[in-house]
């Protein structure tokens, strides 16, 4: 089956990569809805996929399953799919212009590309972090933390103190920022907005946390604060990070898989997917050996 969208809603920055504004699909008959809370790991499976732009594949033929509970780490050089791949994982490939998308991504068996599949709903089960830290500047910490889940579902009135101090406790930032929680997002630093970007996808309670290079922009301290919080909430979440940090990849996953391009021109393929210390030390593909090894890439 294929899906594209010629009318996007909203154009996604694709250099910049920018989050985009949310859409305002209807929702389903909340019967047909499941609930937002209480949500456990989830599984994702990754079935035949291709995604393409104006008709051009980025990324061809992938069949990968995330398992729960675990770090996968989407390594490769630059133009292989990692980060589009990601996206077709939450249904945001979609809101790019003239985006297309065959195969199925499948959540728990259920594929988030079927008809009446609440978009909304499925970016509340996956959530999103950025390559640069996009937090609402002129919005208040609480306020940041809150905003999602204004998305997809009412929020009743109160002042939510405790699941503010949860989610910011959970994204390692509660003792930095606990007595400024009215001060504007836009003047934290930037591994501090990146905390609370992740704070912010993690207040909706999600199943999966999608990470696109999440520290390429961030100095090495921060870059730790951030990889030893990713060790932390893979015990909750399932967690997919893309990063160009080889050794970053090393630290922080327990699965990794390798993608390439074979030739100019041609889509992204995943070439072997496995525990990350049989990839780093005994990769079975010569494509994996010689980008992990540093020959190519």
């Amino acid at each position: 089956m294929k899906y594209s969208n010629h009318n996007p809603l909203t154009v996604l920055d694709l250099i910049a990569m920018k989050e985009p504004d949310m859409p305002t699909t209807p929702a389903p008959p909340v019967d047909q809805q499941p609930s937002v809370t209480g949500y456990a790991p989830a599984r994702i499976d990754v079935v035949d996929l291709t995604a393409s732009y104006r008709g051009l594949p980025a990324v061809a033929g992938v069949n990968l399953s995330i398992e729960p509970r675990q770090v996968t780490a989407l390594i490769g050089p630059s133009g292989c799919g990692k980060s589009t791949l990601l996206r077709c994982m939450n249904g945001m490939h979609l809101m790019a212009p003239h985006a297309g998308v065959s195969g199925k991504v499948l959540l728990d068996d259920a594929d988030i590309y079927a008809e009446r599949v609440n978009p909304v709903e499925i970016r509340a089960r996956v959530g999103m972090v950025f390559q640069r830290p996009t937090p609402f500047p002129t919005m208040s910490i609480r306020d940041n933390v809150l905003a999602g889940l204004h998305l997809g579902r009412r929020l009743r009135r109160g002042d939510h103190s405790d699941l503010v101090e949860s989610a910011l406790t959970k994204a390692g930032l509660w003792k930095e920022v606990k007595d400024r929680l009215k001060a504007p997002g836009g003047g934290l630093s930037g591994g501090q907005q990146q905390r609370l970007c992740i704070a912010r996808a993690l207040a909706v309670e999600p199943e999966i946390l999608l990470m696109d290079e999440p520290c390429s922009a961030l100095d090495p301290i921060s870059t730790l604060v951030i990889e030893d919080l990713i060790k932390e909430i893979k015990e909750t979440y399932t967690v997919v990070i893309v990063t160009h940090n080889m050794q970053q990849a090393a630290r922080v996953s327990d699965t990794t898989a390798f993608l390439t391009v074979q030739a100019a021109g041609e889509p992204g393929r995943l070439i072997e997917v496995g525990d990350t210390e049989q990839i780093f030390n005994t990769p079975q593909q010569k494509a994996t050996e010689d980008y992990i090894s540093g020959k190519v890439g």
